[in-house]
């Protein structure tokens, strides 16, 4: 990244410092709304939460954990029974696939346990960069990058944090403008204050925690350019 770069990009960048002070007193206990009992639990979870809500995904999880509470137990279950599991969580057949894919490469990959490298988890069938950096993050307190969901990704862009679209494109940006330790509390805050406050469609600018910070108060969320 090149220093004019750089500068363009903080030209429409509030405070960070302020910003992160302001997240972190609005959502102090923000952590991962997954349920999970450990970093398979947790990958798994992630897998199912493409294209569905974090509650679908918690009430699916326990039986499947109960019935394959493990990536031999998983790698070894039916398809089909799988398929009966998850259905719920919508594109139940690729999910199923996934979750079976993910835990046989575990198994004999690596010794039943969950890789430690973003390297690794992308090998794995349905592990994707975002999904990595969840379980790096939150189950490991590795912070290989910044989890960029729809939330974020839309308070990025109505913060003035990045212009982009792209999901790689937005992390990138958020990289260069936060402490590597803030990257995943930063995560977990602006994912709850997506889902509370800075909705998609009509944002609560009125009652906002950030709103002195942010320059799409008073346009009704819509990011500046």
């Amino acid at each position: 990244m090149t220093a004019a770069t750089r500068r363009k990009r903080r030209r429409f960048v509030p405070g960070v410092p302020a910003l992160l002070g302001a997240l972190r007193e609005a959502y102090p206990e923000a952590e991962c709304a997954l349920r999970h009992r450990g970093p398979f639990e947790l990958l798994a979870a992630t897998i199912l939460s493409a294209q569905c809500t974090d509650a679908r995904v918690n009430l699916v999880t326990p039986e499947l954990f109960r019935r394959w509470p493990g990536p031999a137990e998983l790698a070894r279950a039916p398809q089909a029974a799988v398929e009966s599991v998850v259905r719920s969580t919508g594109f139940f057949r690729n999910k199923a696939k996934s979750l079976r894919g993910m835990a046989a490469a575990i198994r004999d990959r690596h010794g039943g346990e969950v890789p430690r490298t973003m390297e690794e988890l992308t090998e794995l069938p349905g592990v994707a960069r975002k999904t990595a950096n969840v379980v790096l993050g939150t189950a490991f307190g590795i912070a290989s990058g910044v989890v960029v969901d729809t939330h974020v990704g839309r308070i990025a862009r109505r913060l003035g944090l990045t212009r982009e679209e792209d999901p790689v494109k937005v992390e990138r940006d958020l990289q260069a403008l936060l402490p590597r330790e803030e990257w995943t509390a930063f995560s977990h805050r602006v994912i709850h204050h997506g889902r509370r406050v800075c909705t998609a469609r009509s944002p609560r600018c009125a009652t906002c925690p950030l709103g002195g910070l942010c320059p799409s108060r008073d346009t009704g969320g819509v990011p500046p350019r």
